[in-house]
């Protein structure tokens, strides 16, 4: 299989590129996100923050981002 980016892709054959996590079939390719998105915490006080380094979410403080908030759920 060929992926969106030219790169060719043995069946059966699974990589992670830009935070996702892809698997190569007959079918063609299917690609998933490789983390959890945070959606129940408190919005008006705090904003969730992606890192594409390490592929994540941090959810901080509005006005201080080096306090954490508590997320209650996570989806992904």
């Amino acid at each position: 299989c060929l992926d969106w980016e030219g790169k060719l892709h043995e069946f059966g054959s699974q990589w992670r590129t830009d935070c996702n996590d892809c698997y190569s079939s007959r079918d063609g390719i299917r690609c998933c996100t490789s983390y959890a998105t945070p959606v129940d915490y408190d919005e008006e006080k705090c904003e969730s923050i992606f890192n594409k380094e390490t592929c994540s979410y941090k959810v901080v403080e509005k006005n201080d981002h080096s306090k954490e908030c508590p997320v209650h759920s996570w989806v992904g």
